[in-house]
């Protein structure tokens, strides 16, 4: 190492990523709690009640009113999202689409519910309370955290394939998770040229002046092929002077969820994804104890709406009420997945495999309310409850495309690690795919949540799915 290197200056508080959707998360809870108090007082203050006390807690307060908070979080799961949590418009759009759907279902159960059992002046206070602070919230979340001083500065090296993916990336990221000050390369023909929009400052003999000069807080290191000496020497001894390195593909994840299936060699499922696969049997009794809950709840709601959805779907295009269909489970073991019958008979007549597309012609006009409401995945708690499937893990398919898929996208069959899902990463973040480029990019949020499962990760998912069917939000 070079003794005379420049001194990197100390660099300011910065946010990652992860650490900005905490900061929301936390912000907003706080926020709706402060709306609770702020209802409490303001109902308080009608009727015979003239002050905020503990007698009025304790006789007029039910205890379903403290989980309201709770109710608000699950609205806004969709907005955590770190492209739309930084967008106002975005930001407006979500937080007034929650109160319209927290209006609408009180107002359901309070046309339902006997007179005077729900409290009309504390339920109105906190709805205008949460939307008026979190929206100030929200706004000066997107003031604060998008300023260049909790920005973190990023150096890219390497200007070859990875490089240049990662930069159209964060490019396309707007407001801009952080600042990309360049990218650096040891090829002669690259330096002082522009890769969409941003320079190619130099090479590794000037790497720390560059750091230096541009107050760069963090490396990626997006080189796939063939590094120099000189590169990894100073990667090091920028690791050793305070700048933090990171991988292109850890960069990749940590933006979009994702893997990138793409840049990765071909031996990576044997080098690195076998062993995230191997978890640990305490996760896996975990799951289990959730997935025999989270199935009999859910067979339970299944014989709850079974004679109002069964009497739809007969009356708006005959029987079947259930569709079965052969789908491939973990390891490649296949079972039969059953679900409501949401398309017209016959959908492939041509015996033709299809994969379900948005606003799919084939769908019936209760197909379409079943999807939209996700109802139609009821009847696969029974699934859950066998052991086919869980609550969480990679969308169950068909065994055709996948012997399609697996020819043509990389990775595919890595995805039977786990058992299929009930929801999974990939569909509270996707959706549906309907064609190969979709399907590649919706195994990228496959193999992230194989990688990286843990209950904690399965809670948030569950979470976000409920506050999608709630949000009526289903694809």
């Amino acid at each position: 190492m070079d003794v005379d290197s420049p001194t990197i200056p100390k660099q300011t508080w910065r946010l990652r990523p992860a650490e900005r959707r905490s900061t929301l998360f936390f912000g907003d809870l706080l926020v709706a709690v402060l709306a609770l108090l702020v209802a409490l007082y303001f109902w308080s203050q009608g009727g015979e009640w003239y002050k905020f006390s503990w007698a009025f807690l304790q006789e007029r307060v039910p205890f379903w009113f403290y989980l309201l908070p709770v109710f608000w979080l699950l609205l806004l799961t969709e907005s955590y999202n770190p492209r739309r949590s930084t967008i106002r418009m975005e930001t407006i759009r979500e937080i007034t689409v929650a109160v319209f759907v927290c209006s609408g279902l009180y107002l359901i159960l309070f046309f339902f519910s006997a007179p005077f059992s729900l409290p009309r002046r504390g339920v109105a206070g906190f709805i205008a309370s949460v939307y008026l602070l979190t929206l100030i919230w929200r706004l000066g979340y997107i003031q604060l955290f998008t300023a260049p001083l909790f920005l973190r500065r990023i150096l890219i090296v390497g200007a070859g394939q990875a490089g240049t993916q990662l930069t159209k990336i964060i490019k396309d990221i707007w407001p801009p998770p952080f600042f990309l000050v360049g990218l650096v390369d040891d090829d002669p023909e690259k330096i002082g040229k522009e890769i969409e929009g941003f320079p190619v400052l130099g090479g590794s003999d000037h790497l720390f002046d560059i750091v230096s000069e541009h107050q760069v807080s963090d490396l990626v290191f997006a080189i796939s092929g063939e590094m120099k000496n000189k590169m990894f020497e100073r990667l090091l001894e920028a690791e050793e002077k305070g700048v933090e390195v990171t991988t292109m593909p850890t960069m990749y994840e940590e933006l979009l969820g994702r893997i990138p299936i793409f840049q990765l060699q071909s031996d990576w499922v044997l080098r690195s994804f076998v062993d995230h696969a191997h978890i640990s049997g305490f996760y896996d009794l975990g799951k289990r104890l959730i997935d025999i809950v989270g199935g009999i709840v859910g067979v339970l709601l299944l014989v709850l709406t079974f004679p109002l959805i069964a009497l739809l779907i007969w009356l708006n295009s005959g029987v079947p009420i259930f569709y079965k269909q052969v789908r491939l489970g973990k390891n490649g073991r296949s079972f039969s997945i059953i679900k409501y019958r949401t398309m017209v008979k016959d959908a492939e007549r041509d015996g033709i495999p299809r994969t379900t597309e948005e606003n799919d012609s084939r769908l019936t006009k209760i197909g379409k309310i079943l999807r939209k409401t996700h109802l139609d995945e009821l009847p696969q708690f029974l699934n859950i409850l066998r052991g086919d499937m869980s609550l969480v893990g990679p969308r169950s398919e068909r065994p055709e495309l996948v012997d399609m898929y697996q020819h043509i996208i990389p990775f595919y069959r890595a995805r039977l690690f786990v058992k299929p899902g009930l929801t999974g990463w990939a569909q509270v973040n996707y959706g549906y795919a309907s064609n190969i480029d979709e399907n590649a990019e919706k195994l990228e949020f496959d193999l992230f949540y194989i990688k990286r499962r843990n209950l904690f990760l399965d809670l948030q998912i569950m979470v976000r799915t409920l506050g999608t069917v709630i949000g009526f939000k289903g694809r």
